[in-house]
């Protein structure tokens, strides 16, 4: 093991990737001659050159397009949003012609590709730019969806999605890039779609992933301050959803609350509660509670941002409330 940066984790899968396959590329602005917005694709211009590390205009319809025409005829892109903020002048190949063609062309094309950048708050940056949309593309099928919380995830999620037959949209977060953790030095996968029990426990099953795995995490350290014991879980993928893990779980905790960053409704807290309630009602000893972003664009001002996220105070509130009805 070694400790390394989040954005070192995520170049050296996209590099290992680009070395054993030929047909992996990377491309969107500034991914090459500047070594990327947030230097994620750092020194790899000078590695792969021109043809395979290429920087685009501001134009994400016009090369998530070119992308999406590429990977149906054999290659393996990796798009690079500079914010999955800009993915919406993108919408349309994302949604429309990588999630489809494989359904619409009756299995005989493919679409490997993986649309990859930052997602939600990045530190006063206001609403146009500190947006979640990983409920928007969980929602499409022929879509996975993939929201790592630590740099050893981010790897090994990475190499999976640049291998997967299917379209993976691959969502980081700004405040993350430079978080370090361990990460081996050998190569390793991480399967798309099994969530990680990252610590166990027997009061409450809390469930989260990216960035918000941090104030579950914080949340879990100060309710063992009092004697109560979180199962803290990381979904990892928000499509598809390892449910299996959850329920079993729940039925170990009797109770649930999920911490998201996104808004509260039509969000990945509320297909959690409706399946938890579903394949797990009578385990159930109390409503699962969510800890979401307030329902409104989020503000500019630090101090406005941090009353809509959530945050470890509301989080434990959460957990006590459960506990409380359940006794």
């Amino acid at each position: 093991m070694r400790t390394i940066q989040f954005r070192e984790a995520l170049r050296e899968a996209m590099s290992e990737e680009m070395r054993r396959d030929a047909s992996v590329f990377l491309m969107g602005e500034e991914v090459a001659e500047y070594n990327g917005a947030y230097k994620v694709s750092q020194g790899m211009l000078d590695e792969f050159g021109p043809e395979r590390v290429i920087d685009t205009p501001i134009a994400e319809l016009g090369f998530a397009g070119i992308g999406v025409g590429a990977a149906i005829n054999g290659l393996k892109p990796i798009i690079e949003f500079m914010t999955f903020n800009f993915s919406l002048v993108a919408i349309d190949q994302v949604i429309n012609s990588a999630a489809k063609i494989m359904s619409m062309s009756g299995g005989q094309y493919t679409c490997p590709i993986v649309f990859r950048g930052p997602t939600g708050n990045a530190g006063m940056l206001s609403s146009q730019h500190s947006q979640n949309f990983e409920n928007w593309f969980a929602n499409t099928p022929g879509l996975k969806v993939v929201v790592p919380s630590t740099p050893y995830d981010a790897k090994g999620l990475l190499k999976s999605a640049i291998r997967d037959a299917d379209p993976v949209i691959f969502m980081e977060s700004e405040l993350m890039y430079g978080d370090k953790g361990e990460v081996p030095e050998e190569e390793y996968l991480i399967p798309i779609g099994k969530a990680n029990v990252v610590r166990p426990g027997e009061s409450v099953t809390l469930v989260s992933f990216g960035k918000m795995m941090k104030v579950a995490l914080a949340a879990a350290d100060e309710l063992a301050k009092e004697g109560i014991t979180a199962e803290v879980i990381d979904l990892r993928s928000v499509r598809p959803i390892d449910y299996d893990t959850l329920i079993e779980s729940v039925k170990k905790t009797n109770r649930m609350v999920v911490v998201e960053e996104a808004w509260p409704l039509a969000s990945i807290s509320s297909e959690l509660a409706y399946m938890v309630q579903r394949r797990a009602f009578d385990f159930l000893d109390a409503p699962v509670l969510r800890i979401t972003c307030m329902d409104v664009p989020l503000p500019y001002a630090p101090t406005l941002i941090e009353a809509s996220l959530p945050n470890v105070e509301r989080t434990v509130k959460a957990v006590k409330e459960v506990l409380y009805v359940s006794k």
